[in-house]
């Protein structure tokens, strides 16, 4: 009999993290982790643009930070901490104890915590996501 429960809670504690996810312009979902930051759930073959789009639009929408507020890799990309199987990276409005570092290949970004840009400008990379053949 307990072996028939395990799943179900398993499932059940799963489904509030699931719940309040957030999708951003280009589909990624954007989760919220318990110390304040969120983690951005890659997919689609989605790159670094597409994961700052979606941090940022978080940041945005949800957090209501403007877009002269800073957002920073907080820990690099790795496993997903709120969907098993999955790859992320995790953001937030502060450092959180990396060592801020300046980007200056996007692309590279994703890789090192620490790594920061404004809100406004990681909303720039949205623009990819409406256009034909974008995420």
């Amino acid at each position: 009999m307990f072996r028939a429960i395990v799943p179900i809670l398993a499932i059940s504690l799963a489904t509030p993290t699931l719940a309040q996810s957030f999708r951003a312009p280009n589909d990624l979902r954007v989760a919220p982790l318990a110390d304040g930051s969120f983690e951005v759930i890659e997919g689609r073959g989605a790159g670094a643009r597409a994961l700052w789009c979606a941090a940022a639009d978080y940041a945005r929408k949800v957090l209501l930070e403007p877009d002269e507020g800073r957002l920073y890799v907080v820990a690099a990309r790795g496993d997903s901490q709120s969907v098993a199987g999955r790859k992320a990276v995790t953001f937030g409005l502060t450092a959180q104890g990396a060592v801020p570092r300046q980007v200056f290949v996007v692309g590279l970004s994703a890789y090192h915590a620490g790594s920061n840009l404004s809100v406004g400008h990681a909303r720039t990379f949205c623009t990819d996501a409406r256009l034909p053949g974008g995420l």
